[in-house]
C-alpha cells in the first residue's frame, strides 16, 4: 500500500484525562517496527473495561490514551520479521497476547502470556511504548490495542488472523466481551450437562455467559440483574429463570438456595462488583459448587467467610474466558459463521466514531455498571 513505511495521520477519540469526554483528534500513527503490524480499524465495540479505565480506575498515569479493545480490521502494512500476516488480511487485535514461547503460553492450564502489557503495567492498563502521537505528545495505546482510532499498531503476538469472509462489524465483538463471558462458562467454570447455573449481571459479558451455559447443556439458567428490561434479551441466549434482587426482602443467595435445593452448581459474576462476587459464591451449593469472577475490577478488595471454601466450594477467576487468544479467536469466528454462537443479537446500535461520547459520557450510571450490549463504531460507507 502507498502508506507503507510512512506516518499515517488519522482520526482517533483521545481520552486526555480521567472522567472527561473523549476528544476527536488527528493523531500520527508511526509505521510498524520489528514484529509489529499496522491495522486499519473497520469496526469496534465499546466495553465496560473502557469505561472502567475512564471512570473507575482513573489512574492519571494511564492518560492520555486512546481507548477501545474490541476491534476488527485489515492489515495495512507489516514491520520487519512479520511472516504470518500480509496487507489485506482480516484480523482481530487481542488485548491478551500469546507469544507461544513463555512458560504460561506453553502451559495448558492458563491463557496468560508473560509478554503481555498486563505483566508489568496492569495498573495503568497500557505499555508506555506507543506508536501514537498527538500535539507532539505520546498517546498511550489502551490495553495494547486502541481501537478507537482509524489505525493502530500492534505486536504480532497480539493479533489473530481470521477468515476472509468474516463480517468485521460482527466478529469484532470476539475481541473481548463475548469471548470472555462465553469462555468463563465453557472453559473456566466447566459447566456440565444437566447442571444448574446462575449468571449475575446481564451486560454483554453476562449474556455471553448465559449462552455458554446453554451451549454446555445446563438444564436451568438463572439470569440475575436489577434491570428487568434485560430479561427478554437473556431469554434469547438461553436463560430459563429471572431474578431481580431488589424484588426480595432477603439476600438473593438465600432465594437461589430455596429454589434449587441448596444452591446452584455454577455461578458467574459478570459485573465487576466485589459485593456481587461474594453473593455469587454464597449462591453455590456446598460440596461442589463453582463460582467464577468474570467482571473486571482492581480498585477494591473482596472477601468471604472461610466456611464457604472449607465446605467444598471453589472460587476462581477468568481472563478472556480462559481462551488462548491467537489459537482460539479464529475458531470462535468460525463458530459464529457456522451458527454455534450468536453475535448479531448483542448489537444494539451502530454509530460513527464521532458519536462515541453519546454512549460513553451520557449513559446513565446504572447502564455503565452492567453495560447492556455493544455499540459499534464502524466505517459503514468505506470499502475495506
Amino acid at each position: 500500500m502507498a502508506t507503507a513505511g510512512k506516518v499515517i495521520k488519522c482520526r482517533a477519540a483521545v481520552a486526555w484525562e480521567p472522567t472527561a469526554p473523549l476528544m476527536m483528534e488527528e493523531i500520527e500513527v508511526a509505521p510498524p517496527q520489528e514484529g509489529e503490524i499496522r491495522i486499519k480499524v473497520v469496526a469496534t465495540g465499546v466495553c465496560h473495561t473502557d469505561l472502567y479505565h475512564l471512570f473507575e480506575g482513573k489512574d492519571k498515569r494511564g492518560f492520555p490514551t486512546v481507548l477501545g479493545h474490541e476491534g476488527a480490521g485489515v492489515v495495512e502494512s507489516v514491520g520487519p520479521g512479520v511472516t504470518d500476516f500480509k496487507p489485506g488480511d482480516k484480523v482481530i487485535p487481542l488485548f491478551l497476547s500469546q507469544c507461544g514461547e513463555c512458560k504460561f503460553c506453553k502451559c495448558p492450564k492458563t491463557n496468560l502470556c508473560d509478554r503481555n502489557w498486563s505483566s508489568k503495567y496492569h495498573d495503568i492498563m497500557s505499555d508506555p511504548t506507543t506508536r501514537f502521537t498527538c500535539r507532539d505528545r505520546p498517546i498511550l495505546q489502551f490495553m495494547g490495542t486502541s481501537t478507537f482510532s482509524e489505525y493502530t499498531v500492534i505486536n504480532q503476538i497480539a493479533v489473530a488472523k481470521i477468515d476472509d469472509d468474516a463480517p468485521l462489524e460482527r466478529v469484532c465483538l470476539l475481541g473481548c466481551g463475548i469471548s470472555t463471558g462465553y469462555g468463563a462458562a465453557v472453559n473456566t467454570a466447566g459447566v456440565t450437562p444437566g447442571s444448574v447455573c446462575a449468571v449475575f449481571g446481564l451486560g454483554a459479558v453476562g449474556l455471553a455467559a448465559v449462552m455458554g451455559c446453554k451451549n454446555a447443556g445446563a438444564s436451568r439458567i438463572f439470569a440475575v440483574d436489577i434491570n428487568e428490561q434485560k430479561f427478554e434479551k437473556a431469554k434469547v441466549f438461553g436463560a430459563t429463570d429471572f431474578l431481580n434482587p431488589k424484588a426480595y426482602n432477603k439476600p438473593i443467595s438465600e432465594v437461589l438456595a430455596e429454589m434449587t435445593n441448596g444452591g446452584v452448581d455454577f455461578s458467574l459474576e459478570c459485573v465487576g462488583n466485589t459485593e456481587v462476587m461474594r453473593t455469587a459464591l454464597e449462591s453455590c451449593v456446598k460440596g461442589w459448587g463453582v463460582s467464577v469472577l468474570v467482571g473486571w475490577t482492581d480498585v477494591k478488595d473482596f472477601s468471604a467467610r472461610p466456611i464457604q471454601l472449607i465446605s467444598g466450594k471453589t472460587w476462581k477467576g477468568s481472563l478472556f474466558g480462559g481462551f488462548k487468544s491467537k489459537d482460539s479467536v479464529p475458531n470462535l469466528v468460525c463458530d459464529y459463521m457456522t451458527g454455534k454462537i450468536k453475535l448479531d443479537e448483542f448489537i444494539t446500535h451502530k454509530m460513527s466514531l464521532e458519536q462515541v461520547n453519546d454512549f460513553i459520557i451520557y449513559s446513565p450510571p446504572c447502564f455503565l455498571q452492567t453495560c447492556m450490549t455493544f455499540f459499534l463504531l464502524w466505517r459503514e460507507k468505506e470499502k475495506l
